[in-house]
């Protein structure tokens, strides 16, 4: 029976990984969140990464932990944040780690990490990150690695670069996309035929469970879903999928709206309101984000196709009656 420890685990991607595991009879897991899941209260430990002694009371001895801890999102306030519970918190969990006799750590990184990248960067590709949450992933990548180097024939590190995750039940970057096409109201800024990579949260907590098998050593992966959509044909897609003309109705030159996002970006300063455009917003949904990945040389099997997830995640939220499902706002 293998012990694991999932940190972080009350929110999108660790509701999805945990009903995962518990699927399988060789686990036991615990989660590990300063929040209750609202799924597994009864698994869940409350702790804070950023307090090392509630660490020590609630990880066990020759456990396996999965750090899904993170603040990530574009407006974090106050920004030292990202360095408390990022940076900080890798710190504290690999003190534990030591002390608890951890052998395996599965973190989840992100592809922010390499910043506005060339298409199809890997996991070899520079790092240049252009936000807080991109810089202090990466230096937790780098406590994570310092952890593993001091005892190289034992331990095992598998830091996991996910793209942007959907699916259901998430109120993310990609449900907000979906929401504005499913209204019918939805403008595309630019031409759309800047590329996504995207990421569907079974595929991915699918690939985490796949690496708690991994020698000891390090490893980095980009989790990437193949193939890649252009913006065309991504709010194409969802059009067909709600039975309505493939079309885009509306288009709005990029200047233009990178100019409103900056508007916003203002009127965010002088109130301290939070606004869902902004200028980062706008340049990342019109920049590419086309990822390469190794794990295509590996004999993982993603067990849901884009095309299928995208249209399962469109059909639970815009066609089908979830009203007594959890949502999630946060990873």
């Amino acid at each position: 029976m293998l012990n694991i420890v999932a940190i972080g685990a009350s929110g999108f991607i660790g509701s999805r990984l945990s009903k995962r595991l518990l699927k399988k009879t060789d686990y036991n897991l615990l989660i590990v969140d300063k929040v209750l899941s609202p799924i597994y209260p009864d698994l869940t430990k409350t702790a804070d990464v950023r307090d090392i002694e509630s660490l020590r009371q609630t990880i066990e001895q020759n456990s396996i932990i999965i750090n899904l801890a993170a603040e990530h999102r574009d407006d974090v306030r106050p920004r030292s944040l990202y360095d408390d519970v990022n940076v900080g918190g890798a710190r504290n969990l690999c003190q534990v780690a030591r002390e608890k006799n951890i052998k395996t750590i599965i973190f989840t990184s992100s592809v922010a990490v390499y910043g506005f990248a060339p298409i199809g960067t890997d996991e070899s590709g520079k790092i240049n990150p252009f936000n807080d949450y991109g810089r202090t992933k990466y230096e937790a990548e780098q406590i994570f690695s310092e952890w593993q180097a001091e005892d190289a024939s034992e331990r095992a590190l598998i830091i996991i670069r996910p793209t942007v995750v959907f699916g259901e039940q998430n109120r993310g970057n990609v449900y907000n996309l979906l929401r504005q096409v499913a209204s019918g109201r939805f403008m595309m800024i630019g031409d759309g035929t800047n590329q996504k990579s995207m990421a569907y949260v079974e595929n991915v907590t699918a690939f985490i469970e796949y690496a708690i098998s991994f020698k000891p050593g390090k490893y980095i992966y980009n989790y990437v879903d193949k193939p890649d959509f252009s913006m065309n044909d991504l709010v194409g897609k969802v059009n067909y999928i709600l039975g309505r003309s493939e079309k885009i109705k509306f288009r709005l030159p990029f200047w233009f709206g990178y100019t409103v996002g900056l508007l916003f970006d203002v009127i965010s300063k002088l109130t301290g309101k939070r606004f869902a455009v902004s200028s980062i917003r706008i340049k990342k949904f019109t920049a590419n984000t086309v990822f390469g990945t190794g794990i295509d040389k590996l004999d993982f099997i993603a067990p849901v196709s884009i095309s299928d997830a995208l249209e399962k995640t469109v059909r639970h939220e815009f066609v089908e009656k979830h009203s007594d499902k959890n949502v999630f706002y946060t990873e």
